[in-house]
């Protein structure tokens, strides 16, 4: 009897391993498992039907960029970085170290760059002479319709955490109401006119009631809890153009790109295995 339990849940087990890793259905001859799908409802807590039209979009864009033969190396991110390094008026080398503090798994940071820059390289191809391009008034139009986008807090208070001990402050950060020995706590105001670009991107990029990355300074561990964003400033037209030009002609790709992939579903092959 033991014998014969143990060959049935074998049995069982195997059957619906096989069962999960069958084939739902093809896109262009590509499979998509019914484990994908149940993986993908688990992920991103999505119906079995979003769950499979994600799927879907993400096989034929595999499938572009392969027939584009588009790819992004090491060089690209890199590339990619430095822009937004020099934009906030870092060097590469400096900015990476602020993301790394960020961020727990760097690596990972890095292949979701790499993933943006082939969309981008991809969507560039795909809508070149296809879209309209933005003109000055397109963009002032937009600047005054959106100037809540570009303000900055000329001062923001926050509470300073300190200690010789990083994981001490740690143990603070995450325990907030408690007292952390060696960990020293001071309520500050700062003005970002006097400033380092670091610390300036460290604060626009950190929300109210939001630790900041830990980052060093006077031979400390440090990390400010942002409390508060005062004096909001609007940026000039001619100080944000080129931003707002990249905003629009973004929503125009993406527009035209979600047209064009509509298309090409129609256009696949996809079949339904089960």
């Amino acid at each position: 009897m033991t014998k014969l339990l143990l060959v049935f849940l074998t049995f069982t087990t195997i059957s619906f391993a096989q069962l999960v890793d069958a084939i739902a259905l093809t896109v262009n001859d590509e499979p998509i498992t019914l484990y994908d799908i149940e993986k993908r409802k688990a992920q991103a807590n999505l119906p079995k039907d979003k769950a499979v039209a994600q799927l879907i979009d993400e096989v034929l864009f595999e499938q572009l960029v392969e027939e584009h033969n588009i790819t992004a190396d090491i060089f690209d991110v890199n590339n990619y970085l430095e822009k937004i390094a020099a934009s906030n008026g870092m060097d590469l080398y400096t900015f990476k170290s602020l993301i790394k503090q960020k961020y727990q798994d760097y690596n990972a940071y890095e292949e979701q760059i790499r993933k943006q820059i082939i969309t981008q390289k991809l969507t560039r191809k795909l809508v070149r002479g296809n879209i309209k391009i933005a003109t000055e008034e397109d963009l002032k139009i937009f600047y005054d319709n959106n100037k809540n986008l570009f303000t900055t807090a000329s001062t923001v208070r926050a509470v300073q955490y300190s200690s010789v001990d990083n994981a001490a402050l740690k143990k603070a950060i995450n325990n907030p109401m408690v007292n952390v020995k060696d960990v020293k706590k001071a309520a500050i105001e700062l003005n970002q006119a006097n400033l380092n670009p670091q610390l300036k991107y460290i604060l626009n990029e950190t929300k109210v009631n939001q630790f900041t990355p830990i980052f060093t300074s006077n031979k400390q561990y440090v990390s400010l809890l942002i409390k508060d964003k005062g004096n909001q400033q609007t940026l000039a037209f001619e100080d944000v153009k080129d931003r707002i030009f990249n905003m629009i002609m973004q929503d125009r790709e993406k527009e035209y790109l979600k047209d064009y992939f509509e298309k090409l579903k129609l256009s696949a092959d996809i079949k339904i295995v089960r």
